[in-house]
């Protein structure tokens, strides 16, 4: 109970100390403009989306089959980057699959795709691109897409 004790009243002297020294009122710190003039990246936003695409890429026990990382970024820069050139996200997941007519859940090393856009008919037809040219290239029958509303700022 000393222990504490003692450690409190030097937990209290330290904050003392430092208000006498400081004074108690800070100065406010300068914050950074947000950003403006710039359509891909506005200050604030309106009626755009949140999307989440889900891509398989081949067992997780076996990195050597499936998708390799170099065919990976062939497909981002051909089919994903020329449709949303402003921004994006990739993230490394790991994730399970079971289809139809399998009795346990594969194991994937996949890949996240996250875009955030206004929501416009241009953009949803992008997103439904880039799903059918990954079931073409890999013969996957499913890209999984999940879409919510964002409110963005840059």
């Amino acid at each position: 109970m000393r222990l504490r004790s003692f450690l409190m009243v030097g937990v209290i002297s330290l904050g003392l100390y430092g208000c006498a020294h400081h004074g108690a009122i800070q100065p406010a710190v300068a914050v950074a403009p947000m950003l403006t003039g710039d359509p891909a990246h506005p200050g604030q936003t309106s009626g755009w989306v949140d999307t989440q695409l889900y891509f398989g890429l081949g067992p997780a026990d076996a990195p050597d089959k499936g998708i390799s990382e170099t065919k990976w970024r062939e497909f981002l820069d051909r089919e994903v980057s020329t449709r949303f050139p402003d921004g994006l996200s990739v993230v490394d997941v790991y994730g399970q699959w079971q289809g139809v007519k399998q009795t346990t859940p594969e194991r994937l090393r996949s890949k996240l795709l996250i875009i955030d856009y206004p929501n416009s008919q241009e953009n949803r037809d992008k997103v439904e691109a880039i799903r059918s040219a990954w079931k073409k290239q890999t013969g996957d029958q499913s890209v999984m897409r999940v879409t919510q509303p964002a409110d963005v700022s840059f």
